[in-house]
């Protein structure tokens, strides 16, 4: 398409959030440009969701071939080249990728490649025909090259940011790409060390830890917390920790990092516990996993006086910053850093823009996943934040290796677990651990959110044998009635 010096709506940033943003205003009729720095899919389609997800699933596969025996197979000389994993991850984020270019370009939508900076803003007074704002109320963006330099400008009636995140570090600890790495290198990593220190446990750190160890890699997972994944259910967390030890990890939690030098051939995690004790680890590589910080600076966020607090852009429900006509989305407005929350957030703006009554769900019923093996899924409240918020709960657990088909599959770690109110029964939270609990989640994330209780679920008839029937009698339990 020809350049155009002026949209409807121009979207910052790729991601999950943005070409979704992007092709849904496109489906409403508006002229629409996407920004973008880097590749296109963002964080999420190049170095995180999607490849890391393909070399989880080499790392199942190897697993289950690591487990021959048990289902009367045998091997002789099994080798396993990670490198492969990583180019078959490469060749799966190329795809993803110009799949979503596909897509833009058949919804008609002006891919400009380049960094946006906001140059200028006038609060839109008037609607166009379609409802949307127009004149020459407009904000200004600037586009630049990689050098710097100024390459065009173009002017939007609709702004939406969704610039991302990237990986987060620590004072004093600098990250050379090479023996300090974040998940960006870890992906493609082509000669695996013997040893590696992830430090953060988290769903990043997690996720790493198991793919490395079923490759042999001897892991230590450092996190500052009580327990890994510290954001979950802490009963859940501990069957996660129990099955990873079985496959070697150790796990370290309740430390902070005080530094990493190197020494010798290796690197020195200095540690300090929260009883004051100090430690020293070593390892080939470290892994940072801590967490991830916002992508606001440099686009000239205070020039516009948008407000943002620790980085991250402050919005309402509706996803608009303080500033008529710009609105921001997906990890750069903060929790929960979820590429299926910013695709919700980017929805939810553009129809905003449309005139349209819509709102972000509950933060509460928004999932999250963790897919290492095994997987790990929640929706709502912890039994501890439950407890801390006053209410009066009833839970109901079920082992998944009381469940007939993840017996036959020979997995049998895990439980699901479902909080409920004990006064009006509704959900308060679910949690489940266990194969594909990433999948099971959906269904009570949907019931969750339609307020339907777990008597509601436990009198639904469900497939067998099947991995769901392990939700009907986790919620019958509740009631003590589960078979």
């Amino acid at each position: 398409m020809a350049d155009k010096d002026s949209y409807d709506l121009v979207v910052i940033g790729s991601g999950p959030g943005g070409y979704v943003a992007s092709i849904r205003g496109a489906q409403m009729g508006m002229n629409v440009a996407l920004v973008e720095r880097n590749k296109v899919g963002g964080v999420c389609l190049n170095y995180g969701c999607m490849p890391t997800k393909a070399l989880l699933k080499n790392a199942e596969v190897l697993s289950l071939f690591q487990r021959s025996k048990e289902f009367g197979i045998t091997l002789d000389n099994l080798r396993a080249d990670f490198s492969k994993a990583v180019d078959r991850s490469r060749k799966v984020a190329t795809r993803l990728s110009k799949g979503v270019e596909y897509l833009l370009k058949k919804n008609k939508i002006d891919l400009i490649r380049g960094t946006a900076r906001f140059h200028s803003h006038s609060a839109p007074t008037r609607l166009n025909e379609k409802g949307y704002p127009q004149g020459q109320e407009e904000t200004k963006i600037g586009i630049t090259d990689e050098k710097g330099k100024d390459i065009r400008e173009i002017a939007g009636r609709n702004i939406i940011i969704a610039t991302g995140s990237r990986s987060k570090s620590m004072p004093g600890v600098n990250i050379d790409g090479k023996r300090i790495i974040t998940s960006n290198e870890a992906m493609v990593l082509k000669d695996l060390p013997e040893s590696m220190i992830i430090l953060g446990g988290g769903a990043i750190g997690v996720e790493f830890a198991y793919i490395f160890a079923i490759y042999g890699v001897k892991v230590t997972i450092i996190e500052m917390l009580p327990h890994i994944l510290p954001i979950e259910d802490s009963e859940i967390t501990a069957i996660l920790g129990r099955s990873f030890k079985k496959i070697g990890i150790d796990i370290m939690t309740g430390y902070r990092v005080e530094g990493v030098t190197t020494g010798g051939k290796g690197l020195k995690v200095r540690l300090s516990s929260a009883k004051g004790a100090s430690e020293e680890k070593e390892s080939d590589i470290v892994l940072m996993a801590i967490g991830r910080e916002p992508n606001s600076e440099e686009i000239g966020l205070k020039e516009m006086n948008i407000t943002i607090k620790k980085g991250y852009i402050k919005v309402n429900t509706r996803m608009e910053t303080d500033v008529t006509g710009i609105y921001a989305i997906g990890d750069v407005v903060g929790h929960p850093l979820l590429a299926h929350a910013a695709m919700a957030e980017g929805i939810t703006a553009v129809e905003t823009i449309a005139g349209k009554e819509r709102t972000m769900p509950d933060r509460l019923n928004i999932p999250s996943c963790t897919y290492s093996h095994p997987q790990v899924a929640s929706v709502g409240l912890s039994e501890e934040e439950a407890k801390k918020r006053g209410y009066d709960i009833k839970i109901g657990r079920f082992p998944v290796r009381a469940n007939g088909k993840a017996v036959a599959m020979g997995e049998i770690d895990g439980m699901i677990k479902i909080i409920s109110d004990a006064k009006n029964e509704e959900i308060l939270g679910a949690h489940i651990i266990g194969p594909e609990a990433t999948e099971l989640i959906g269904e009570i994330v949907l019931a969750k959110s339609l307020k339907l209780t777990p008597s509601d679920i436990s009198k639904t008839v469900h497939a067998h044998p099947t991995l769901s029937e392990m939700i009907m009698e986790a919620s019958s339990a509740i009631y003590e009635d589960a078979i």
